[in-house]
């Protein structure tokens, strides 16, 4: 037997374990019943990593490879020196490596549809969003590990944020509220393609874009009209421009309403249909 086919046989026997604990618990319509079985989909995401440590590369080797690229490849060009061009682009590996990393509680959706883990959660008497919101909220500590691996490898260089400890964490809240909300768009297309493949294709198509014609990596005023136009526009921009102010002592009260009004706006459009064609699916 393989280390996969170990591997698999692991995620098996814990997913029975799950549902087994979830099944117990009280019914979905009270407010611990739901809450206990969101914690422990949760869990789940947490335990697969176990099983499964490949999964954290995404969010540990490539931050630190991204970070050292753009900063001494592109530094110079950009700004005149590497230690210049890191203080701008941070902001920008942070929210370009956190945003990518959302597509992936897609991704997991996809797979369990496809390995029917999907039909087994859903015959339990419990609260039906959770295996949803439990998927999220285990990411979103994918999305914090990754970000203290943006700030550990940048400090090690010479990154210091002017505004202190409480613009790095204003900052890292900002872009996981931006995150939770924008992956529920990539639920959305978990729940409608038909493989994990299919899934990063259509992410990637949207996401390369949104953050490669932002201001995550050059100012505004450097490109043509047309693409200024366009990067002005781009939410991915707004976020990047919040925890630059965060980070750089200088918060912008706007931008940060912006974003927080943005996400609000995701979550409220995106969660609806994405619920609806998970309780949908035969």
């Amino acid at each position: 037997m393989t280390i996969h086919q170990v591997a698999e046989r692991s995620t098996f026997d814990l997913d029975t374990r799950l549902i087994s604990a979830v099944a117990g618990a009280p019914p979905p319509d009270t407010g611990a019943g739901a809450l206990r079985a969101t914690l422990a989909f949760a869990w789940r995401v947490l335990l697969k990593i176990r099983h499964v440590p490949e999964q954290l590369l995404d969010a540990t080797l490539f931050p630190i490879m991204f970070t050292l690229m753009f900063t001494y490849v592109f530094g110079g060009a950009m700004s005149g020196s590497p230690e210049a061009y890191l203080r701008y682009v941070l902001p920008g590996i942070l929210a370009q490596t956190v945003v990518f990393m959302t597509m992936y509680t897609a991704v997991t959706l996809n797979t369990d549809i496809d390995r029917g883990a999907f039909d087994r959660f859903r015959s339990q008497p419990i609260w039906r969003p959770a295996p949803l919101v439990g998927a999220l909220l285990g990411d979103t500590l994918r999305y914090s590990v990754a970000s203290a691996f943006v700030f550990g490898i940048a400090t090690l260089i010479g990154y210091r944020a002017s505004g202190g400890l409480w613009g790095v964490a204003g900052a890292i809240a900002l872009l996981l509220v931006f995150c939770f909300a924008l992956s529920w768009l990539w639920l959305i297309v978990g729940l409608t393609v038909r493989t994990p493949a299919a899934v990063m294709g259509a992410s990637n198509l949207i996401l390369f874009p949104l953050t490669f014609v932002s201001s995550a990596f050059a100012p505004p005023e450097t490109v043509p009209a047309w693409v200024r136009e366009f990067m002005i526009a781009n939410p991915v921009t707004l976020l990047v421009e919040a925890a630059r102010g965060l980070l750089d002592g200088v918060p912008d009260a706007g931008d940060i309403a912006l974003v927080v009004g943005l996400s609000g706006v995701m979550t409220v459009v995106f969660a609806p249909i994405a619920l609806r064609l998970y309780n949908r699916r035969a």
